[in-house]
């Protein structure tokens, strides 16, 4: 690369000296004054400076007219470091993916095979205890499976959503009841009004609902309360459990993937897809401490279409 002052009026071959790993220079290659005349720009590609450092480089072509000749060709390079870390996350995403998928299927695997091997050997109590775990692990497995789904979609963008106004009061109360009847713990449901507009996916509310007041039970200890009222936004939505709560220094690594507090069970997806889900409707998401010294969920929901 040419030092600041020799820059103006430099020959653009002479500016980008560039090359990748077989000496080829980034102007040879990719000829931008020349090919088809509907080029608009050129994709990042990775490149080397001449002190060997990596630096991704994208361009944008201009023209005088649709198909026009190119006046203008504009570059941008930025430093590979950033593709480097990307490299590692992805790695570490991919190993953890693997750690939490292979618990469930040596479960899965170690009970086939002795159903398989020992089939006359059990009786009847035995095979129904082996299948009910099997069930439970390809259960948990699928739900991985949509977790994984989802968090892919929500970092894409991709995420099919299908919103309208509905009435979150019953929606509220069903997921309530559905969580209780598969707990021995108390849910306590208050309502500071008969009805509450929310403009939201049904599905995606649910899911949203049920994520949290699963958490709550799962890690929290006593009563779990879920309460709806007015808020800023249209709905405010909050939970409440008796648990040991969350400390403030920890509360926004609660977003992150596979983030896990405590012993308890879990794939650390579910809050990261919850505050997606949230902010992908215009909602907004807190975490308080509740008043009997457990960790408080705050949703305020949009009664009406807030997304950009």
């Amino acid at each position: 690369m040419l030092g600041d002052g020799a820059v103006p009026g430099a020959a653009l071959t002479d500016v980008l000296a560039l090359q990748d790993q077989d000496a080829r220079d980034w102007y040879s290659s990719n000829q931008p004054y020349r090919g088809l005349d509907s080029r608009t720009g050129i994709p990042e590609q990775s490149w080397l400076l001449p002190d060997g450092s990596e630096v991704l480089v994208t361009a944008r072509i201009g023209r005088s007219g649709r198909h026009g000749p190119v006046e203008r060709v504009a570059v941008v390079l930025r430093s590979g470091r950033g593709r480097a870390r990307l490299d590692r996350d992805r790695s570490d995403l991919v190993a953890t993916v693997a750690h939490e998928l292979r618990s469930p299927l040596t479960g899965v695997k170690g009970f086939v095979t002795t159903l398989l091997s020992k089939w006359d050997r059990l009786n009847d109590e035995q095979k129904k205890l082996m299948l009910t775990t099997v069930s439970t692990d390809a259960e948990r497995l699928s739900r991985l499976i949509t977790e994984l789904l989802d968090v892919a979609r929500i970092d894409t963008g991709r995420l099919p959503l299908y919103p309208r106004e509905i009435d979150a009061i019953p929606v509220l109360d069903r997921v309530a009841e559905s969580v209780r009847a598969g707990t021995s713990r108390t849910i306590t449901i208050r309502h500071a009004t008969p009805s509450a507009a929310a403009f939201a996916d049904p599905d995606k509310f649910v899911q949203v609902v049920t994520n949290l007041v699963d958490n709550a039970v799962r890690h929290g200890e006593g009563e779990v309360t879920l309460t709806s009222e007015p808020g800023p936004l249209g709905l405010r939505i909050t939970v409440d459990d008796q648990g040991e709560g969350i400390p403030e220094a920890l509360r926004d690594r609660v977003f992150t993937k596979f983030w896990k507090h405590g012993t308890r069970g879990g794939s650390g997806l579910g809050m990261y897809i919850v505050n997606g889900l949230v902010r992908v409707h215009g909602g907004e998401l807190a975490i308080l401490d509740a008043p009997a010294g457990g960790a408080r969920i705050v949703i305020d929901w949009p009664a009406q279409d807030r997304r950009s």
